[in-house]
C-alpha cells in the first residue's frame, strides 16, 4: 500500500534554492557555469539559510533546449564537470547542511540519446512512440526505420513510450502501460534515480511529471505510475523527496509526489494562482493568458483571492500527505524583478513568501532582486513565443561589481549569456555589507521562520484582511502584514498587543495597523 506520510522531516522545514548551472558561477573562465563553481559558492547559501538546492538538468546532452534534451542519464554534461565533480559538490554540500536535488527529465530523451537512434534504426523498438502514418504532431523518422515519432516538447525530444491509458485498433501505437517498452523505461527511471541516490543525491524535481502517459484522462495511469516508484522509493530510501513540475499540488501529491509547486501553468486555472501574485506583464509572457492585475504590483489594483482560493483547495488536499511549493520565479518564468517592479519592491514579497504556509523557493539571484533582462538572442531554445524568451531569466549571476559580476573570468563575448548592464545592478558582495539590503532581508526572514515553527510549512493560517495590506495570522501566535503596493494602507485590528520580530515600515498602535508602501511586518502577539 502506498505511503501517504508527506517524506522525510527534513522537508517540513526546507527553504529550496533553485540553481540554473549554466550562469551560477564558472571556475574555468570557459564562459559556462560549472560544479565547481557552484561548490565555490556554498558558503552563499549556507550563510543565507538555503538548505536544499535542486540544479537544472546537468546530464550529457546536445543543449537544443539547455539540457533537457539528455543524451546520457548517468554521465554529467563535460562543460559541467565529471562525475567526480558532481559527487564532490554534493558531499561538500552536505558538510555544509545543503542537500543536493537534480532535474530527472522523466518524459523524453534528446533525439541524441542511444535509445533513440537504436530505436530510429529498429521497427521493432518500442522504447519511443512511433506510428506507421502521418500524425499531427508526429514527426518523420531521421533513420532507416519508416514512420514518425512523437515527441513531448521539442521535436528533437522524442517522448518516451509510457504507455497509452486508452487503447485504438486503428492507431496501434497506443500501446497499453504494461506492454514491453513502457516496462522498460518505468524500470530505467529507478535504475537512473538509484544511481544518482547511491551518489548521494538528496533527491529529484522532475520535469513535466503530469506527461508520461499519453491520453491519460485525470492522469490515472500517470499516477499509478508514479505511485510505484515512491512504493520503492520509501522502501529505498526514505530520506529522499520527489519533487513534481505538474503545477497542480493537489493532483501531484496524490500521485506520489511530496510536493510540487504553484507554477505559471497546470490545474484548473492553468497556472493563475501564481500568476496572480507576480505576473505583472513584464518578462515571459504567454499571449493566450487572461487575468487582472496581480497582486504585488505597485499601483495596488490586484488581490490575492485567486491564490488564496487555490491554495486553501491544495492545502486541503494534501494535508498530512504532502507539501505545496511556492516559488519566487524559474529558468521558464520571469523573475521577481521584472518589468515595472524593482528590487525596492521585493521586500514584501519575500515576507509573505517566507511566513506563508508552504516550501518557499528562490530563484537564484532573486535574493539580491536581479532583473528579468529582456531582448536577449534565443538561446538553447529559450524563446517559447513572441513574448515568452526565458532567457531573460537566466543571465549570469550577479557576485560582485565589475565587467562579468564576478560570474567569469572569460571575456564578455564568450558568456553563455551577458550580464545585465545596468551600471546599478545588484551583486552579493555590496548587498553582504549593506545590513539593509534585500539580501539581509532575505537572510533575517529565513532566519525568523527557522527560529519560529509557527511560520513554517505547518502552522495553521487565518487570513485577516485579503487587500491591501494581506494580513494573516499563523499558529495563532504571529501577525503578518505585507503591502506590496506604493501608497500606504491601513486595517483595524481586534484589540491586542504585538512585540515586532521583522518589521519595515509597519506600525500597530490603538487598534489600527499602518503600512507604508512597500512595507512589512512580522510579529509575535502578547
Amino acid at each position: 500500500m502506498t505511503s501517504t506520510r508527506p517524506g522525510p522531516d527534513w522537508l517540513a522545514d526546507a527553504v529550496l534554492y533553485q540553481i540554473y548551472p549554466q550562469t551560477f558561477a564558472d571556475s574555468d573562465g570557459d564562459g559556462i557555469g560549472d560544479f565547481a563553481g557552484i561548490a565555490a559558492h556554498l558558503d552563499h547559501l549556507a550563510w543565507l539559510g538555503i538548505d536544499t538546492v535542486w540544479l537544472n538538468p546537468c546530464f550529457a546532452s546536445p543543449f537544443r533546449d539547455a539540457g533537457y534534451d539528455v543524451s546520457d542519464y548517468f554521465t554529467p554534461a563535460p562543460r559541467y564537470g565529471r562525475t567526480e565533480d558532481l559527487v564532490a559538490l554534493v558531499e561538500a554540500a552536505r558538510r555544509k547542511g545543503v542537500r543536493i536535488l537534480l532535474d530527472l527529465v522523466a518524459g523524453h530523451t534528446s533525439d541524441r540519446h542511444p535509445w533513440f537512434l537504436a530505436a530510429a534504426e529498429d521497427p521493432s523498438d518500442h522504447r519511443y512512440i512511433w506510428a506507421d502514418r502521418r500524425v499531427d504532431g508526429f514527426v518523420a523518422s531521421p533513420g532507416s526505420r519508416p514512420g514518425w515519432y512523437r515527441p513531448n516538447f521539442f521535436d528533437c525530444q522524442p517522448a518516451l513510450n509510457f504507455g497509452y491509458a486508452r487503447s485504438s485498433s486503428d492507431e496501434p501505437w497506443r500501446q497499453p502501460v504494461d506492454a514491453e517498452g513502457p516496462r522498460a523505461n518505468r524500470a530505467a527511471l529507478r535504475d537512473i534515480m538509484a544511481h544518482w541516490l547511491g551518489l548521494g543525491v538528496s533527491g529529484f524535481r522532475v520535469d513535466m511529471a503530469y506527461s508520461l502517459v499519453k491520453d491519460d484522462p485525470g492522469k490515472v495511469e500517470t499516477a499509478k505510475l508514479w505511485t510505484e516508484l515512491r512504493d520503492w522509493l520509501d522502501g529505498s530510501h526514505p530520506e529522499a523527496v520527489l519533487l513534481a513540475e505538474w503545477g497542480d499540488p493537489a493532483a501531484a501529491v496524490a500521485a506520489g509526489f511530496h510536493a510540487d509547486f504553484f507554477l505559471h501553468f497546470g490545474g484548473e486555472d492553468h497556472g493563475l494562482p501564481l500568476r496572480s501574485l507576480w505576473q505583472n506583464n513584464g518578462g515571459t509572457v504567454e499571449e493566450f493568458w487572461q487575468q487582472e492585475a496581480c497582486y504585488f504590483e505597485a499601483e495596488g489594483r490586484g488581490t490575492p483571492e485567486p491564490f488564496l482560493d487555490a491554495w486553501r483547495s491544495a492545502a486541503q488536499l494534501t494535508e498530512d500527505s504532502g507539501h505545496i511549493v511556492l516559488p519566487t520565479a524559474n529558468h521558464d518564468f520571469s523573475r521577481l524583478a521584472a518589468g515595472p517592479r524593482t528590487a525596492g519592491q521585493l521586500a514584501p514579497a519575500f515576507a509573505f513568501l517566507l511566513t506563508w504556509p508552504t516550501l518557499p523557493a528562490v530563484y537564484y539571484g532573486d535574493e539580491i532582486g536581479m532583473r528579468y533582462l529582456p531582448g536577449l538572442p534565443d538561446t538553447e531554445g529559450s524563446v517559447l513565443g513572441p513574448r515568452f524568451n526565458r532567457a531573460g531569466s537566466r543571465t549570469p549571476m550577479q557576485w560582485t561589481p565589475g565587467p562579468s559580476a564576478g560570474f567569469s573570468t572569460a571575456p564578455p563575448e564568450r558568456l553563455y549569456l551577458p550580464v545585465d548592464p545596468d551600471p546599478h545592478r545588484p551583486d552579493v558582495l555590496s548587498q553582504r555589507a549593506d545590513p539593509t539590503s534585500l539580501l539581509h532581508t532575505v537572510r533575517r526572514l529565513i532566519a525568523l521562520r527557522r527560529a519560529h515553527r509557527g511560520l513554517g510549512s505547518g502552522g495553521a493560517v487565518e487570513v485577516r484582511h485579503a487587500g491591501y495590506p494581506l494580513v494573516y495570522t499563523r499558529a495563532g501566535r504571529y501577525l503578518v502584514a505585507v503591502n506590496p503596493r506604493r501608497e500606504p494602507a491601513a486595517v483595524r485590528l481586534e484589540p491586542g498587543g504585538v512585540r515586532p520580530l521583522e518589521v519595515q515600515g509597519v506600525r500597530v498602535a490603538d487598534g489600527e495597523l499602518r503600512a507604508d508602501g512597500f512595507g512589512y511586518g512580522v510579529f509575535e502577539l502578547v
